[in-house]
């Protein structure tokens, strides 16, 4: 359709006056399209920002709540830790997400209402530390760390502005304090202060990784323990017992493969939760097996007739001369069941005597007795991956007197974990294990050195076996029947006012089994015990022999140790 405009139209709006007709082509229908097209457009970007609205609400929504002071975003996760498991894989610390309350006190409207609300749900903050900390115009003030899931929604039920939480990670010990002085603990940092903890620190690295920020929120391969998370609660258990049982102050006791030095279990009572560490600062809380010396009194017998039998200076049927009390100036030692005769080898150990150990360490020599602990590893710290442990106590030089004390086990002070190992050097054929908390893999190298022959070692593992069935050892023998133990009982009389006292002593029990194959050592001690009843004496036959008795019965099994009379049943039979 064309439409032709007059000529004074034209005219009118600025055409020349010529009798050219102007064509308007359907000016409405193109408005018409024009609009569509715009509208169309309209919508489109409506959609689409709508749908860039929706994708980032639903990242915002989906994503952990960062808090952030003065544009800076708080960093919402404390350094993460390994998880630690026991040799079967059974979990013994592990890592969990929990909440911790801060303030920004330039937010904070009415700081009373603030203390009251916040007071109301934890009541243990103190009210003036607490209005202290949400006073000012600083933009971040901790007040409670570690809460729980409960805590923080009562928190944020009170709608109390300035407050807000981080979401850091905690240690978890779901063992609690089976394993306290293994384990240790870490601080509200989640940094390692004690035990395995503060190894795994310096075994990763974690100080570095966690200041650079690697550490945070990592998987980081889980370590895995020698421990036996089964032979730890038995322990736990009977050590647990013994306290009450003879009244004593302290007890503590540990198990180590002789083989390959994995300790199995290691318990020290009294002990702590590592789940609240200011529990470890409380008095008496130390590692005895490990940080404490004491004098090991007779279970040191063992050790200086294994030397004199290496050095060739004694043999098992020689006979040595215990008739009378060996004199040292106004001063004698001699025995406590004496039996003033002569004495075999073998009757030295089952009789305890102090004089027969005496005359054998005479036979090797002061200066070579002295080379020989030093080999047996009494010298050093012990190897192990615990920061808690200590030097012990041995004179650099042995003079003849020295000499005899040291024989019996006084005059110096060793680690139960040096008995310990010393103990297993005894029958494993005569190698000096390191000692480890750490899981050895088969094929993965050891640690040890030769400190006596196999042959020696085999007498010993003969001499042990025989005080079990006949001398000190015999009612340890007893609870743990079938299991063939070998060991040795030690007493010492502890030092009080500068002088040993008969009334206050600490007992020992130094084992291996199954003396047939030997496969474990253990040692256990008791720090000041009672007479369990009239008639019973606080020596360690009494105490200790009869605590190892009791645990060899029940961890042998656990240990794939068959009692003697299983012993020629088919396996297929002891499978069902």
């Amino acid at each position: 359709m064309q439409t032709l405009l007059p000529t004074s139209d034209r005219e009118a709006i600025g055409f020349a006056t010529i009798d050219t007709p102007i064509v308007v082509q359907g000016s409405r229908t193109r408005n018409l399209d024009v609009s569509g097209k715009r509208l169309k457009m309209a919508l489109w970007a409506i959609v689409a920002g709508f749908v860039v609205i929706g994708a980032r609400l639903l990242v915002l929504g989906s994503a952990e709540h960062q808090p952030a002071v003065d544009g800076r975003v708080l960093n919402a996760t404390l350094a993460s830790r390994p998880v630690i498991n026991d040799r079967n894989g059974l979990p013994m610390a592990l890592d969990i997400r929990v909440p911790s309350l801060f303030a920004e006190p330039r937010r904070i409207i009415d700081i009373d209402e603030a203390a009251a609300a916040i007071r109301a749900v934890l009541p243990d903050l103190e009210e003036d530390w607490l209005k202290d900390r949400l006073h000012g115009d600083s933009g971040f003030a901790w007040l409670a760390r570690e809460l729980t899931p409960q805590q923080q929604a009562a928190l944020m039920g009170k709608g109390i502005p300035g407050l807000d939480f981080l979401s850091e990670t905690r240690r978890v010990y779901p063992a609690f304090r089976q394993a306290s002085h293994v384990l240790g603990a870490v601080n509200v940092d989640n940094a390692g202060i004690a035990g395995i903890e503060a190894h795994i620190d310096k075994l990763y690295s974690l100080d570095v990784l966690h200041s650079t920020g690697l550490g945070r929120d990592a998987a980081l391969e889980p370590v895995s323990l020698s421990i036996d998370m089964r032979i730890q609660n038995v322990l736990h258990r009977e050590l647990g017992d013994a306290l009450d049982r003879y009244q004593a102050v302290a007890a503590a006791g540990t198990v180590i493969d002789v083989h390959t030095g994995e300790i199995v279990g290691l318990v020290s009572l009294p002990d702590f939760d590592p789940n609240r560490p200011a529990t470890m600062l409380e008095e008496g809380r130390f590692n005895r097996i490990t940080a404490g010396k004491f004098e090991p009194a007779s279970i040191f017998k063992p050790i200086t007739i294994a030397g004199a039998l290496d050095a060739g200076v004694v043999a098992l049927t020689d006979q040595v001369d215990a008739r009378t009390p060996v004199r040292f100036g106004r001063h004698s030692i001699s025995d406590y069941y004496g039996k003033y005769r002569h004495l075999s080898v073998a009757e030295v150990l089952i009789f305890s005597s102090n004089i027969g150990t005496v005359r054998i360490a005479e036979k090797i020599g002061p200066t070579e007795f002295r080379a020989f602990l030093g080999r047996m590893g009494f010298d050093s710290l012990p190897g192990i991956e615990l920061p808690e442990k200590t030097v012990s106590v041995v004179p650099a030089k042995l003079s003849e007197v020295a000499s005899a004390t040291v024989s019996f086990g006084h005059g110096l002070s060793v680690t139960p974990l040096q008995m310990l190992t010393g103990t297993a050097a005894l029958v494993n054929g005569g190698y000096l294990v390191r000692p480890t908390l750490l899981k050895q893999e088969p094929g993965s190298g050891l640690v040890r050195q030769q400190v006596i022959s196999e042959a020696t070692s085999m007498k010993m593992r003969y001499l042990l076996r025989l005080n079990a069935l006949e001398g000190s050892a015999r009612r340890a023998n007893a609870l743990a029947d079938g299991y063939r133990l070998g060991g040795k009982t030690g007493t010492a009389e502890k030092v009080v006012a500068g002088r040993y006292s008969s009334e206050k002593v600490t007992t020992f029990f130094s084992s291996v089994f199954p003396l047939d194959a030997p496969r474990y050592a253990m040692v256990v001690m008791v720090d000041e015990p009672q007479p369990e009843k009239p008639g019973t004496g606080r020596t360690a036959a009494y105490n200790a022999g009869d605590i190892s008795g009791r645990i060899i019965q029940r961890i042998a099994p656990m240990l794939g140790v068959l009692p003697a009379e299983w012993e020629n049943i088919p396996a297929h039979a002891l499978r069902g």
